[in-house]
């Protein structure tokens, strides 16, 4: 069977990941998009980590590259393969509902990692292993507006939000969190504008740079995740607009650092390594016939500058 099925996802760049054992499960995982930030890198590479110090499990590890079309293909593949288990990490939360759905017709246990699918799919879905997004982007939420209070400002600041790829779950649900919770905690507070930075530093610069030439004042930028948010801080540091509050909602290591230099506020504190080897035990256990919860969140706790001492800095 391995012979087989490293032959037939060859064209996926498959990497198959085996241990020798009288019995394995045979567990496939798709993912979003690899190369896109180093959180999805360090995800893929604890993952393949997990999965070998694992005796009793095959993984065979695939990558979306960001295309819905190469994902669905992908869950077909595997499907075929008769694997045990497919963990997806969704390129679009919508558009992979029907491969879901084979493989739920197929008998094969479907847990989605990180980004869940859309509501019309959960019926096909043992279990969503990840962080609870809308609460990362309440907690955001909290985060500057507390900061928005220490300055006085809470009755007329200004926010812009650059969230993430549209039509990705994170990103909708990161953004719901926050939208959702600004005014309740700082009703005062405007959300001028929001535009998608694609989870893209460079991409993000711009968006901020359009956003310092409409707007002349700007009192804080809330980002989908602090890759995002450092390019937003690029864009602001090279116009000279200073005292800009900046809060992310996944915390890099390029976000600590600028936190650690006094130039970017706060952000929520995610660890690709537990999101991984979360994503992998919880397909172990369903296998095993263990009870797990549906919603199977890890808790992402805030970060600031007043507490960043408590976090060691990201590895991605």
């Amino acid at each position: 069977m391995k012979l087989t099925l490293t032959g037939v996802l060859a064209a996926s760049t498959a990497i198959l990941v085996t241990s020798v054992a009288a019995e394995t499960m045979t567990i496939g995982i798709t993912q979003n998009n690899v190369g896109v930030d180093s959180y999805q890198t360090t995800y893929e590479k604890a993952f393949i980590a997990a999965a070998e110090a694992n005796p009793n499990v095959e993984a065979v590890v695939l990558d979306a590259g960001g295309d819905v079309a190469r994902q669905i293909a992908q869950m077909e593949d595997l499907i075929q393969q008769e694997v045990d288990a497919i963990i997806i990490w969704p390129t679009n939360g919508e558009a992979v509902i029907p491969a879901v759905r084979k493989a739920f017709q197929a008998d094969i246990p479907v847990v989605v990692t990180n980004s869940n699918i859309a509501e019309q799919g959960f019926d096909f879905v043992k279990s969503f292993s990840g962080p609870d997004n809308i609460t990362q982007g309440s907690r955001s939420a909290e985060i500057m507006c507390d900061k928005f209070k220490d300055m006085g400002i809470e009755a007329e600041a200004r926010v812009v939000q650059i969230s993430g790829q549209p039509g990705y779950t994170t990103a909708i649900e990161r953004a719901k969190g926050f939208e959702d919770r600004l005014p309740e905690v700082c009703p005062d507070v405007t959300l001028v504008e929001t535009q998608p930075g694609d989870w893209n530093r460079e991409k993000s610069q711009q968006v901020m740079e359009a956003f310092l030439v409409k707007y002349d004042d700007i009192d804080g930028v809330y980002s989908g995740d602090d890759n995002m948010g450092v390019g937003a801080l690029n864009a602001a540091k090279a116009a000279g607009r200073e005292g800009i509050i900046f809060v992310g909602a996944t915390n890099f290591a390029v976000g600590y650092e600028a936190m650690a230099a006094g130039e970017y506020w706060g952000s929520i504190y995610q660890s690709p390594v537990d999101d991984a080897e979360a994503a992998l035990q919880t397909a172990i256990d369903i296998l095993n016939g263990a009870d797990v919860p549906f919603l199977n969140y890890f808790d992402t706790p805030k970060i600031t500058q007043d507490n960043m001492g408590d976090f060691t800095k990201p590895v991605f």
